[in-house]
């Protein structure tokens, strides 16, 4: 008789019916290591599902799809089309925070200003999950009385005339 023999015959006297318990924690580091396979291919599957390389995240540029943070009635009615970037007012053509927009909306051209987009900036900055505007007229003041999100603080150290949008502003990222 093997020693495995005689300590199960030894567990079953002692213990009555507690063999099966005993078999199960034999058994234990064979499951363990089965589901441990089964866990490591599932998260392979996923990662690389979600993996992208696409350049449109890269930053907001034409056709660019946003989203409308302030309370203006143009923003804020509900439409089937989102609306999209149509120009951007840069000497490159990406758009980043603080920079302008021509947005086609509803049917209609207006101009919008970026406070904030997906693509990760520079160290400190946030990064959203939507790439976030506020519509503003052509002299610059905001056509809503007020942002329903937070937006970066870095607007408020860039040059330009963005005061009349920092000050409709709710909170500060």
């Amino acid at each position: 008789m093997t020693y495995s023999n005689a300590n199960k015959q030894a567990n079953k006297q002692a213990n009555g019916g507690a063999d099966t318990v005993f078999a199960v924690v034999m058994a234990l580091p064979r499951l363990s290591r089965s589901f441990t396979g089964l866990l490591v291919e599932t998260s392979y599957l996923i990662h690389q599902r979600t993996f992208s390389v696409s350049p449109v995240a890269a930053a907001i540029q034409k056709l660019t799809r946003v989203r409308v943070v302030d309370n203006s009635s143009l923003g804020n009615t509900p439409y089937h089309r989102s609306p999209r970037v149509i120009h951007v007012y840069t000497k490159n053509g990406v758009g980043k925070v603080g920079d302008k927009v021509l947005l086609a909306i509803k049917g209609q051209k207006k101009k919008a200003l970026i406070v904030g987009h997906k693509m990760p900036g520079e160290c400190m900055t946030p990064r959203f999950d939507s790439n976030n505007v506020v519509l503003i007229e052509d002299n610059g003041n905001p056509t809503g009385t007020r942002i329903k999100v937070p937006i970066p603080a870095q607007l408020r150290k860039m040059e330009g005339d963005y005061s009349k949008v920092l000050a409709i502003a709710s909170s500060f990222v």
